[in-house]
């Protein structure tokens, strides 16, 4: 008999649709948070005899697990922990764990994908080009490809996955591999996706009013307090505010952070190391620990949220050869200019500043993270014009 221990998540689930798809009844399959693995894989141990087969994938175990899956190992049981996170690469000096963070040809894993790899190399599967349509879709979503390749079918594979139980997803999908050639919605699972589609986008648009700029240690973040749709949020929310090095959407009932960052040179998998988590470097989570409450619940709990720069503009544009003009809850007003030598000054409520920038880019981020200023409207840009 095989236990598997895996992710709650898309890409855990789909390592227990690879594992129903090999062997059927011959696999108990345990989704865990990140929280409870540990525990499910302590009880297992306990109990465990040789002919039990420990399947870990999607998480990492703590030091304590480590060391008992060796000695499980080490008296003849058998083990494998597949994974993806670099937070778990240290593992890999055990014979029985494999984590793979990214491909020989430069694109990224996911538990999956390896899961999947692992098991037609064992020949527990043979290659089938519905399941391989899957799996690619499902790593792809959780990697982030897919919005880079505008593959929106793996982004709707997750919004389905959110809206049946994992139970009912696990068997949905599982029935769907086993019986077509190729992996397709149908009718009602189209109709179910338009609807979620469009409950979606009035979620974030309602959540992009409530989110709250806060420095924590070298980095200026955002938090936002949200239960669904992490992943669109935190995307939506990072393009929207660009100047933010990362989106922390926090979980207060369920004491858990969630990170999400669009920028290379930001690691949240360091920032959830921080509150007994870990991830990916765009996508990571972590535990809302005494110190991650006060970084980023009471810091935030009597400020403001961020305004949101002024849409349908005609006069007062971003990057306008003429200017642009910000203002802040204070009521300053901050116009950012190009200058003669091709780089961008600033004024603070008509005075010219001393500081310049090359790019409009890296001035607006400035003022963005000083000041929390946000574009104004047109009329006031009017009448700061006439008084310059």
């Amino acid at each position: 008999m095989y236990h598997l221990f895996t992710h709650n998540d898309l890409d855990g689930v789909g390592c227990g649709i690879v594992a129903k798809l090999a062997f059927g009844e011959d696999v108990q399959v345990s989704y865990n948070s990140i929280g409870r693995l540990n525990y499910q894989v302590e009880a297992f141990l306990e109990q465990a005899d040789k002919e039990q087969r420990l399947l870990v994938t999607d998480l990492s175990v703590n030091e304590e697990n480590e060391q008992r899956i060796s000695q499980f190992v080490a008296n003849g049981g058998s083990a494998t922990l597949i994974d993806h996170h670099k937070t778990a690469l240290h593992l890999n000096a055990h014979p029985w764990a494999n984590v793979t963070v990214e491909r020989e040809d430069g694109k990224l894993t996911s538990a999956t994908s390896l899961f999947y790899e692992y098991a037609v190399q064992q020949s527990w599967l043979t290659r089938s080009q519905n399941v391989e349509e899957f799996v690619e879709l499902v790593r792809q979503y959780d990697t982030w490809e897919w919005e880079a390749n505008q593959n929106l079918t793996a982004k709707r594979l997750n919004d389905l996955f959110f809206m049946f139980s994992i139970e009912e997803f696990e068997e949905k999908i599982t029935n769907k591999l086993a019986n077509a050639d190729s992996f397709d919605f149908d009718e009602v699972e189209e109709t179910l996706l338009k609807v979620e589609e469009s409950r979606v986008d009035r979620y974030i648009k309602r959540k992009k009013r409530e989110v709250y700029q806060v420095a924590v240690g070298p980095h200026v973040a955002g938090v936002v307090h949200a239960e669904s749709y992490h992943s669109e949020l935190g995307n939506e929310l990072s393009k929207e505010y660009n100047h933010l090095d990362y989106i922390a959407i926090a979980m207060v009932g369920s004491k858990r952070l969630s990170l999400r960052t669009i920028h290379d040179d930001i690691d949240v998998s360091s920032v959830a190391g921080k509150y007994e988590g870990g991830g990916h470097q765009k996508a990571a989570g972590c535990n809302l620990t005494e110190q991650a409450f006060k970084q980023f619940i009471e810091q935030t709990f009597y400020s403001e949220p961020i305004k949101r720069d002024a849409h349908n503009n005609q006069i007062n544009l971003k990057e306008s050869e003429t200017g642009s003009l910000y203002t802040t809850k204070d009521k300053q007003l901050l116009f950012l200019k190009p200058n003669e030598q091709n780089e961008w000054g600033l004024e603070i409520n008509h005075k010219q500043q001393s500081q310049t920038f090359t790019t409009f880019q890296e001035a607006e981020r400035y003022i963005k993270r000083r000041f929390g200023a946000w574009l104004a409207y047109d009329e006031p840009y009017e009448e700061y014009i006439k008084k310059a």
